[in-house]
């Protein structure tokens, strides 16, 4: 009998594996380091990569992993220094200690940070946090009863033996920078990190699937500002004087922007070997650039780095080195991109659904439109449409291009306010609720031109959906425990679990179509909407999408397809409204809809009725 032979070294060789040592030979290289070397050059050097790592690993957790990009954080180094100082002076606190309480006091300028700036994205964001820096040094320069102004404020004198030099800095600042780590480590793995992540590739696609993002943002905010507060405060202590125009310094936040860029924005270690990195090249400008034009030059050559950074290594060393590594392996997206439909098992296996919460009266239907009104400008593009879905039923909404179909879905999940009329779910009115709060009462939809998070993998997509919002369920890990499982049953159920650890935009177009379907479905709506599911995708995928629907509409969801594919609406739907210029103009079954000369007038124009019996197939 032959038995097969096992490599007892492939878990010793494994990637991670080798990581994991490398990262721990270096925490250990740089703790045994100042008992080995006294020397004070290194020493300082050393402290001011630990100083530049936690400031770009808390950098990165706002713009990294939430995608705001913040010119800002600097101005947090600043707070945290200031508060330490103060009560070091004033109360007699150690620096050391009061450090933690000026993470705490950026902590909390970074929520009002992201009270106002929670509703600007992009440029404008970048200008709101610049802002929020140059109003900083102006608060500090100009509270002169409190901060002494440009006089600057002196620090008391460390206490220790003059033997240990700096070693006390050195070895908080170390601390703080694993604990960063670690919690950016922790983030990344947690719900709120994915939900970050969601927002950074589609914030309204996560607002739609039930994640609060304007409380996410201004965690993800206060997140990013804490270790850096607490740095400052070590920060300001090691250097014993404090002055607004060094400690609130555009050229520092020029430098948290390139150690994140140069290792790799978004990544757990690319911030820490971007620093690591960058900080020779800030000894070298701090002992060669000298006088009143020296800020100036910083910034021309942090400038010249920052576009060589972005036209040449535009992911960062350690995004781009994965990619080479899998070029090189044969084992690139572009070799994997895509399964054949035929080799998924076309018997899916049937899920499991809870039961609706919530009775209806008899005869009351699950959504009822009544007036609903949306216009742009001038152009009406619903006008006064009503209609209502029964509970349980397939339910299309049909009509010819610009009828104002995918508008009705958007004002349906709220990614449009409504002009006028009103949305009742369950009996209960949704039009005046936000977005999240419209997918936890039991809406969920699809798009027509799919909308998954590309960075993210299958299975963390369908991390992403929340069925209801707590601060403490933030912390839950999403590659472990029920929710984990649960996503790979809806993942297995739409025939994609094979490719639950392959990002979603290296999949096929039609990959992602069932992806998007078993996200909504992880929200375990009781109606589902669904925008053209048979749009651009191959015979064979749309009856494997029309088998899900039948299936799902049997353990009890509730549909509602707009659909272009008239002869899928007509197999599938129990009931049909039409809409032309925004108005439902017929109801009725798929028979009475195929042959209403209303029906066949708004599609094909005028004195068309005659043709109801050769072409009401043909919709």
């Amino acid at each position: 009998m032959n038995v097969p032979r096992v490599n007892t070294g492939t878990a010793w060789a494994s990637p991670r594996r080798f990581q994991a040592l490398a990262i721990a030979l270096a925490v250990t290289v740089l703790a045994l380091f100042p008992l080995v070397s006294d020397n004070a050059y290194y020493q300082n050097m050393a402290i001011m990569a630990f100083l530049l790592a936690v400031m770009a690993s808390g950098w990165n957790i706002i713009s990294g992993y939430t995608g705001y990009i913040s010119l800002g954080q600097s101005a947090f180094l600043g707070i945290g220094a200031y508060t330490t100082a103060l009560l070091s002076i004033h109360l007699g606190w150690s620096p050391l200690l009061a450090a933690p309480v000026g993470g705490l006091t950026s902590a909390a300028a970074a929520l009002l940070l992201g009270l106002v700036g929670r509703r600007t994205r992009g440029i404008a964001f970048v200008i709101v946090s610049f802002a929020f820096l140059e109003f900083a040094a102006l608060l500090v320069s100009n509270w002169s009863s409190v901060t002494k102004g440009n006089h600057g404020l002196a620090l008391p004198l460390p206490s220790w033996d003059r033997d240990l030099l700096n070693i006390p800095f050195y070895y908080a600042l170390l601390v703080l920078l694993v604990l960063t780590v670690w919690a950016s480590w922790a983030i990344r793995r947690s719900t709120f990190g994915i939900g970050l992540l969601a927002i950074r590739d589609d914030e309204s696609k996560a607002d739609g699937l039930g994640v609060r993002t304007d409380r996410y943002k201004m965690l993800a905010f206060a997140a990013s500002a804490l270790p850096i507060g607490i740095a400052g405060g070590v920060y300001g202590y090691y250097i014993s004087f404090l002055e607004p125009a060094a400690m609130f310094d555009i050229v520092i936040a020029m430098q948290i922007l390139l150690a994140a860029h140069l290792g790799g924005v978004g990544t757990l270690w690319g911030p820490v070997l971007g620093a690591f990195l960058l900080e020779p090249l800030n000894q070298f400008t701090n002992q060669t650039l000298s006088g009143p034009d020296a800020g100036s030059w910083r910034m021309i050559m942090y400038g010249t780095l920052l576009a060589v950074i972005v036209l040449f290594l535009p992911r960062g060393i350690i995004t781009e080195s994965r990619a080479w590594l899998s070029r090189r392996r044969g084992t690139a997206p572009a070799a994997r991109a895509g399964v054949r439909l035929a080799d998924v098992p076309a018997t899916l296996p049937a899920p499991s659904l809870p039961r609706p919460v919530g009775e209806l009266p008899p005869g009351e239907p699950l959504l009822r439109v009544t007036g609903l009104g949306k216009a742009f400008g001038g152009v009406k593009a619903v006008d006064d449409c009503s209609f209502t879905v029964r509970e349980g039923s397939v339910t299309g909404l049909i009509g010819p291009n610009g009828s104002g179909k995918t508008t009705v879905f958007n004002l349906l999940d709220g990614g449009l306010g409504a002009d006028s009329g009103a949305i009742e779910l369950a009996g209960r009115r949704i039009d005046r609720l936000p977005r999240w709060r419209r997918a936890h009462s039991g809406l969920a939809r699809t798009f027509q031109a799919t909308r998954v998070f590309p960075r993210l993998t299958a299975l963390e997509n369908l991390a992403v959906p929340s069925r209801s919002y707590s601060t403490r369920g933030l912390r839950a890990g999403v590659f472990t425990g029920e929710e984990a499982e649960r996503a790979q049953e809806w993942l297995e159920f739409v025939g994609m679990g094979a490719y639950s650890h392959h990002l979603a935009g290296e999949l096929s177009y039609g990959q992602q179509k069932l992806i998007e379907l078993a996200q909504a479905l992880v929200l375990e709506p009781r109606l589902l909407l669904l925008d053209e599911p048979a749009a651009g995708i191959n015979p064979a995928l749309v009856e494997r999408i029309t088998d899900i629907v039948r299936k799902l509409n049997a353990a009890g969801t509730t549909v509602v397809i707009v659909e272009h594919n008239m002869p899928l609406v007509l197999s599938l739907c129990d009931h049909i409204h039409v809409l032309a210029q925004g108005r439902v103009i017929a109801s009725g079954p798929p028979h009475q809809i195929e042959r209403d000369p209303a029906v066949l007038d708004a599609y094909l124009g005028d004195n068309q009725a005659a043709m109801a019996g050769t072409t009401g197939a043909n919709l």
